[in-house]
């Protein structure tokens, strides 16, 4: 008999297809949906799929007495209650490293879509503006580019940054020993230095609004904000505030604090480029996650270590 599986993330019908190939799965992308499966076949539950920024409540194990595995589909699993798995001994796995190239991507097209104004460029180009009326774009490269987080896709997102001749700084709770970038031991410090700031760092209690009005202001009215990270990180009022005074030159966000709502607040900002948390989506990403999920599952099945264990 396969061990039966709850899906709380959104699946596209063929990966959700796959899955159902090794696992009884209930599906339930919804809140209404999700309740209802939990309270209605919660006992039979051995696994559960969900994502970082949906997790899985302290309430919801406890209504899962078989559950022993609950994995993120992505790298992030802020909202999955660790202490609870752990104090159950429950094992918890993601999806690290298979998205991470696509995240990179994301964040260099939203730096070169805010810098460049790509997007107001193009409504011009539609409305019949030339160009000799129009303000001129900073040119990207050469600059100093920060980030916030030098994890893997942190790393990638500077390998990209180098590519455009970009020097590259980055803060850290602790400096790496195996890259050579500049190091800032402070946010504060690293914001006055950089031309660009992109956050890269995890979501949850420690880091949220990292990013406020005093580091929007040590980036300065020339300065970028990119958020490929989590909404949590950054300041959504203090952003928009930053914006309509001319304290910041502009931001790139594929996340924000409301979502999946749009952030309004930002809508009448200057130069401002939002995407709907797409960063880590990709045909090819979504595969190696689900797949990654499905080597999970089986190797804890079979007794074996998780591919990316997180507790």
């Amino acid at each position: 008999m396969k061990p039966a599986l709850l899906v709380l993330n959104h699946l596209e019908p063929a990966h959700l297809a796959l899955v159902a190939e090794h696992y009884a799965v209930r599906y339930a992308p919804t809140a209404a949906e999700r309740a209802a499966e939990v309270a209605t076949h919660g006992k039979t539950f051995r696994a559960v799929l969900t994502l970082g920024s949906i997790g899985l409540t302290a309430a919801e194990i406890d209504a899962m007495p078989a559950l022993e595995l609950v994995c993120a589909m992505g790298a992030g699993y802020e909202n999955i209650d660790i202490a609870r798995c752990r104090a159950r001994g429950i094992a918890v796995g993601n999806g690290a490293g298979t998205n991470d190239s696509c995240v990179a991507d994301q964040a260099m097209a939203l730096l070169l879509a805010t810098v460049r104004r790509v997007p107001s460029l193009d409504r011009a180009t539609r409305d019949g503006i030339w160009r000799t009326a129009l303000p001129l774009p900073p040119h990207l490269s050469g600059k100093r580019m920060g980030i916030i987080g030098l994890g893997t896709i942190g790393r990638r997102i500077a390998q990209r940054g180098l590519g455009f001749d970009l020097e590259i700084g980055y803060h850290n709770r602790r400096a790496r020993t195996d890259v050579p970038f500049q190091y800032f031991d402070s946010l504060m410090s690293l914001a006055q230095w950089a031309d660009y700031l992109i956050v890269a760092t995890p979501g949850g209690p420690e880091t949220r609004h990292m990013v406020g009005t005093p580091v929007l202001r040590a980036l300065g009215p020339a300065g970028f904000l990119v958020n490929i990270a989590r909404g949590s990180v950054v300041n959504t009022a203090a952003l928009a505030a930053a914006l309509r005074a001319g304290e910041l030159g502009g931001a790139g966000l594929d996340v924000y604090e409301s979502e999946p709502a749009p952030p309004v607040e930002l809508f009448d900002c200057p130069n401002v480029v939002l995407t709907p948390h797409m960063g880590g989506w990709s045909p090819e990403a979504v595969f190696a996650s689900v797949s990654q999920f499905i080597e999970n599952a089986r190797r804890h099945f079979a007794g074996e270590p998780l591919v990316a264990p997180v507790a």
